[in-house]
Formats: structure tokens, C-alpha cells, sequence
């Protein structure tokens, strides 16, 4: 009856001492998941700003486009796609490019990029912890979408 007891008592202490470990991995788990997703929503905003530009004028419609990545509409109204998202990370200047190349034909693509976005974790210790970054932010390198224009 006594091995009994003990063994209870040492089962519990095994569940006591791995729980922290199992809370860890699930929290890493999750905030990894919410990082790919706000990753694929933004890769997502900027191949259909550049499906939109493509059909526009070379040069125009830069500030729609900014607004479509970051908003999801050309307007600029509501609430960004993604946590710490904004139209700082698409700046005006280097965001949009158009380029002519070949002759007979000239193919003519446009480029949209989005630089320095990052992640901003809901448990930045757990994930400064994890990825070395005092914050818990992950900063993504530039998300960029080159699609052709038709001629």
C-alpha cells in the first residue's frame, strides 16, 4: 500500500517539473503559427497590389497600391492586415518600381516591396527567450511580388 502512495507522489512530481516545458513548447508553437500567418497575410497584400498596379499607368497609383498592402483596400481605411504594420514599411519612394525590358518584344514589370516588417509577439519574453531578441519581435527581410504588365 505504501509503493502505492509513493508512486503518486512521484508521478506528480514528474507532471509538476514538465508542465513548464509543455506551456513553453505550446506558446512557442502558437506565436510561430501567428508569425506565418501574419507573414502569408502580408505576402498575400503585396502580390494583389501588385496585380493591381500592373494594369495601372507606370508611375500612378502608388499611394492606392501602399494603401492596399497595408489596409487592404486602395482608401487607407481600417484597421492594418497585420499587428505593427504600416505605411512605413512600404515607403513611397522605393515600394513601387516599374521596368522595361527586352526589345521586340518589351516586357514590361512592375515590383511591389515591403521592407522591414516585423512581428510583434504577444509573449515577447517567451519569444526573446526563443529567437534572441530582447522584444520577442521576428523581422521578416523584404516581402517582395514582380508581375508583368501587359503591354
Amino acid at each position: 500500500m505504501k509503493t502505492r502512495i509513493r508512486q503518486k507522489g512521484v508521478a506528480l512530481v514528474e507532471l509538476a517539473l514538465i508542465i513548464p516545458f509543455l506551456l513553453l513548447l505550446t506558446f512557442l508553437t502558437t506565436e510561430f503559427g501567428r508569425a506565418m500567418y501574419e507573414y502569408n497575410a502580408v505576402t498575400k497584400s503585396t502580390r494583389d497590389a501588385v496585380r493591381y498596379l500592373s494594369f495601372q499607368t507606370p508611375g500612378t497609383h502608388i499611394a492606392e497600391a501602399r494603401n492596399l498592402i497595408v489596409y487592404g483596400n486602395t482608401a487607407g481605411t481600417g484597421t492594418p492586415l497585420a499587428r505593427g504594420l504600416s505605411l512605413a514599411n512600404v515607403p513611397a519612394g522605393s515600394c513601387c518600381t516599374w521596368q522595361a525590358t527586352g526589345s521586340n518584344p518589351v516586357v514590361n514589370t512592375v515590383t511591389v516591396r515591403v521592407s522591414s516588417y516585423a512581428f510583434r509577439s504577444m509573449f515577447p519574453s517567451v519569444m526573446g527567450r526563443a529567437f534572441g531578441d530582447a522584444n520577442g519581435d521576428i523581422v521578416f527581410g523584404d516581402i517582395t511580388a514582380t508581375m508583368r504588365a501587359p503591354a
